[in-house]
C-alpha cells in the first residue's frame, strides 16, 4: 500500500496507519490540512474489499473535509478515519478501545467523531481511551450530528430549487432519497414536512420499513432509485454512485445529497453539467453535522449552531451564482472558494480562533 502514490493522495500532512492483532483494529487516520486549526472527522467502519480501497476513502474524506470546514466558516482542519472492518459482526469494545489508543497516540493532531459504521457510543466507548473525540453531548439526540447534516442538507435542496425552478417552497416537489440511515431519515422527515414527495430506498429493509411506517415515504427497489423521475435527487449513502455508469441514466434535474465524495471522478462533474444537472456540492451542504460537532465541543447554544448551519444557504446560493455566471462546475467553484479561505489564513494565522 503506497501513499505517496495513491491517486487521492492531496500533500496529507498526516497518513497513520494501525494493526492491533490482539483485538482484530486495523485503521487508517489521514489529517489532510490543519491551517485551520485541529483536523476534526468522522471515523468511519466499513468492510473495504483491500487495503487500497480504503486508503483511497480516506484521503478522500479527509480532503473534502477540509473543504467543508473552510467553507463552513469552521477554525478547523480536515481529518478523517477509517476502520477496516464489518460494523454488525467486527466491531467489540476492546477495538473500539485499541481505536482510542490510536487516536491518542497522535496527540490531538486528529480528533474523531461518528461516522458510517459508528455511532456515540462507539465514540464514547473511545473516549475511555482518549480525550480527542467529539459530539457526545446528552442533547435531544444523545449527541448525534446527523440531524444536524440533515437539517443542512434541506436547506441546500431548498436553496436548489429556489436557484433553479424559481419557487420558495417544496410543497408538491418529488425527492427520490438513497440511503435512510441517521441522515437520511432525518432529511426525509424535513422533506415530508414541507409536503414534498418523497421516494427512498436503503439496502436495511429495517431503515427503509422505519420510514414507510413513521414519515409516510413511497418505498423503491435500491437498483432504481437513482434513476427515478424526480425534480431533486438525494444521495445518502456511500459514495461514488455519481459515474460513468449512472449519469447517463439519471432523470432529476437537481443533485443534492449527504453523502460525501458523491462524484466517482472529476470527469463526472463535467458529465453532469453536460446534461445540465444542478450538483450541490456534498462538501458544502452536508456540513451541518460538523459545525454541530464544533459547537458542542465550544459549549454554544442551541440558537447559535442553527444560526451556524444555516449559513450553508448563503453560501451555496454564491456557488450557484458563479457557476452560471462562469459556466464552470459547482464542485470547482466551490473548491475554489474553500482554498482562497485557506490561502487568506495562512497569510494571517494570527486571526484564527483555538478550538476549546
Amino acid at each position: 500500500m503506497s501513499v505517496f502514490s495513491a491517486p487521492a493522495f492531496d500533500g496529507h500532512e498526516l497518513v497513520a496507519c494501525c494493526e492491533d492483532r490482539q483485538t482484530g483494529l486495523r485503521a487508517i487516520i489521514a489529517v489532510h490540512n490543519s491551517t485551520l486549526g485541529p483536523a476534526v472527522g468522522g471515523c468511519r467502519m466499513y468492510p473495504y474489499a483491500s487495503d487500497e480501497e480504503a486508503l483511497h476513502d480516506v484521503l478522500r474524506l479527509s480532503r473534502g473535509m477540509t473543504y467543508k470546514s473552510a467553507l463552513a466558516g469552521l477554525p478547523l482542519g480536515g481529518g478523517k478515519s477509517v476502520i477496516l472492518g464489518d460494523p454488525r459482526a467486527d466491531k467489540t469494545p476492546a477495538l473500539l478501545e485499541a481505536m482510542g489508543d490510536f487516536i491518542e497516540s497522535q496527540g490531538g493532531r486528529y480528533v474523531a467523531a461518528e461516522d458510517s459504521g459508528t455511532g456515540v457510543a462507539d465514540i464514547r466507548a473511545m473516549a475511555a481511551r482518549t480525550s480527542y473525540v467529539s459530539g457526545l453531548d446528552d442533547n435531544e439526540y444523545g449527541g448525534d450530528p446527523s440531524p444536524s447534516t440533515a437539517f443542512g442538507v434541506f436547506l441546500g435542496i431548498r436553496t436548489a430549487v429556489r436557484h433553479r425552478l424559481g419557487v420558495d417552497n417544496l410543497s408538491g416537489l418529488s425527492v427520490a432519497i438513497q440511503g435512510l440511515g441517521h441522515v437520511g431519515y432525518y432529511l426525509a422527515r424535513h422533506l415530508v414536512a414541507e409536503k414534498a414527495t418523497v421516494y427512498a430506498a436503503d439496502v436495511n429493509q429495517e431503515n427503509l420499513q422505519r420510514a414507510v411506517s413513521e414519515l409516510g415515504v413511497i418505498p423503491v427497489a435500491a437498483d432504481e432509485v437513482l434513476s427515478l423521475e424526480v425534480d431533486v435527487l438525494a444521495p445518502c449513502a456511500m459514495g461514488a454512485v455519481l459515474n460513468s455508469r449512472s449519469i447517463p441514466t439519471l432523470r432529476a434535474g437537481i443533485i443534492a445529497g449527504a453523502a460525501n465524495n458523491q462524484l466517482e471522478t472529476e470527469d463526472d462533474g463535467h458529465s453532469l453539467q453536460d446534461r445540465g444537472i444542478l450538483y450541490c456540492p456534498d462538501f458544502l451542504i452536508n456540513a451541518g453535522g460538523i459545525v454541530d460537532v464544533y459547537h458542542q465541543r465550544v459549549g454554544s447554544a442551541e440558537a447559535a449552531k442553527r444560526s451556524h448551519i444555516q449559513r450553508i444557504e448563503t453560501t451555496l446560493a454564491e456557488v450557484l451564482r458563479r457557476s452560471d455566471e462562469c459556466h464552470q462546475q459547482t464542485r470547482v467553484i466551490a473548491e475554489q472558494l474553500a482554498e482562497e479561505i485557506l490561502r487568506d489564513a495562512s497569510a494571517s494565522p494570527a486571526q484564527l480562533q483555538a478550538v476549546g
